[in-house]
């Protein structure tokens, strides 16, 4: 059925004003004011905000990691995701060194099949750079859509690439029309400090802070930046957490190097001292890079308002404080890493972004949705309210208040890192593909009604906004 929803003012990453939406197959296929269509359903959206839904392009979902496997899977992930406005979600598909790189998207695909609630695709880890894996990469392109390839710079023994495999994978993306993702950290060091740590006797969780430092994220982040110049490719650096960091990404863009950075809302609102929690609790707020001494927030806060970061993902990486997090007692580098924040990203960064005046309200969108889904080949299908879009649209109370909790969340895990805080903005309805998958605050999707995205690939600084200017919001070529 045909719908219009009426009245609401529509905010892009580029626009502002009041208006109706027409949906018909699940695409938006007029704008303007007193639309009407015989037969359609009208939504009342007076009083609200008309958003494009959430892009998130950072999760874990059903992700083996450290003897255990993370508390949300496709199904309550994507549920919670919706319950947040976000509408489509790109995952990381992990894969083994030695097998065959379709045999991981496999395995990802069965994960993900008839359980997503809402559109979702797929980046893909690089561990190693053989002959097998450079002959299989172009198919992967062009048979799964997937445009972008993570290397991890962390994880000794574990995820960990060498620098060779990440320029060569940044040769192969350039080749190829691909984005290389990296997780900067300097492994090597890490691996050190943690072992120097536990010799010394020091097990608790603040001890993950203290071994992973900000300037082994900033060196990283700066040898990465200096590899993908060399190698005349693009680079998209996830999950940023402090101010070195920052510095070199800014660096780097003002001398013309196609790079983007990624920040998350953990990194934006929670500090270092959540780690020093007693009775173990620190180890609810281990993720890594770890969460910083507070002052690395402002400079995170102002990297996104002026265009230096362009994106906030979830980086949702749930894993139950109880069972799950205690593996690590007595042992903080056993403690799987990652926390759940996939429901709350879109509120936070409004209320503590918009409310609090360090992002415009098209700032917000931008980096919510519509950045990442041209970054990652998904716009305009994704990210924007224009004719010819997909339905996926946040019907949103600005003025909500509420407080974050475990108690309310809709994820499938025993805690919440933000419980307590109170906030401003709530998701009231929202879309996906013009079908409702949240009504008035209630669940009326359906798991497997989300579709696998395949997606374009990587169409240059020139398209997504140039790594040159630092104009945040303002620059939506």
């Amino acid at each position: 059925m045909a719908k219009i929803i009426r009245g609401g003012t529509i905010v892009t990453a580029s626009d502002t004003y009041q208006g109706d939406i027409l949906i018909e197959n699940g695409v938006i296929t007029q704008l303007g004011k007193g639309l009407s269509q015989e037969g359609a359903e009208v939504v009342d959206a007076s009083g609200l905000y008309v958003f494009p839904g959430g892009v998130d392009p950072h999760t874990h979902l059903d992700m083996p990691f450290g003897g255990t496997v993370t508390a949300d899977n496709f199904e309550t992930g994507t549920r919670a995701a919706a319950f947040g406005g976000t509408t489509t979600v790109i995952d990381f598909c992990l894969t083994n060194k030695g097998k065959p790189l379709r045999e991981s998207v496999q395995t990802w695909h069965a994960k993900a099949e008839g359980k997503a609630t809402i559109d979702y695709s797929f980046h893909l880890m690089i561990a190693e750079i053989t002959d097998e894996v450079l002959t299989e990469l172009p198919a992967i392109i062009e048979d799964e859509g997937i445009t972008s390839f993570k290397v991890f710079m962390a994880y000794k023994n574990v995820f960990q690439a060498d620098d060779g495999t990440l320029y060569r994978t940044l040769l192969e993306a350039k080749k190829h029309g691909a984005l290389v993702m990296v997780h900067a950290e300097n492994g090597d060091v890490i691996d050190y400090l943690i072992r120097e740590a536990l010799e010394a006797g020091n097990t608790d969780p603040i001890y993950h802070a203290l071994t992973r430092p900000s300037i082994i994220e900033g060196e990283a982040t700066g040898r990465a930046a200096k590899l993908t110049a060399m190698a005349n490719s693009q680079l998209y650096v996830v999950h940023v957490t402090c101010e070195e960091a920052v510095k070199q990404i800014t660096e780097a863009r003002n001398q013309g190097v196609d790079i983007w950075g990624e920040t998350c809302p953990q990194y934006l609102m929670l500090d270092q001292t959540y780690l020093e929690k007693p009775d173990f609790e620190g180890a609810k707020y281990v993720w890594s890079p770890p969460l910083r001494p507070k002052a690395h927030q402002e400079a995170l806060w102002t990297a996104l308002s002026s265009g230096q970061l362009q994106t906030v993902g979830s980086d949702q990486c749930s894993f139950n404080f109880k069972g799950q997090k205690e593996l690590g007692r007595g042992d903080f580098s056993l403690i799987p890493n990652g926390g759940p924040c996939i429901e709350d990203r879109f509120s936070i960064l409004f209320s503590e972004g918009v409310r609090k005046g360090r992002l415009t309200l098209n700032q917000f969108v931008d980096v919510v949705s519509t950045r990442s889904a041209k970054l990652f080949g998904l716009f305009p299908q994704k990210g924007t309210i224009a004719v010819g879009s997909d339905a996926d649209l946040v019907l949103f109370d600005p003025e909500a208040a509420r407080t974050l909790s475990v108690q309310t969340h809709h994820m499938n895990v025993d805690y919440n890192p933000f419980e307590g805080i109170a906030i401003t903005g709530e998701p009231v309805s929202v879309l996906s593909r013009g079908e409702f998958v949240i009504r008035d605050k209630q669940f009326v999707g359906q798991a497997g009604a989300g579709k696998y995205l395949k997606r374009k690939r990587y169409q240059g600084a020139a398209y997504a906004g140039s790594p040159a200017k630092a104009n945040g919001g303002a620059d939506h070529v």
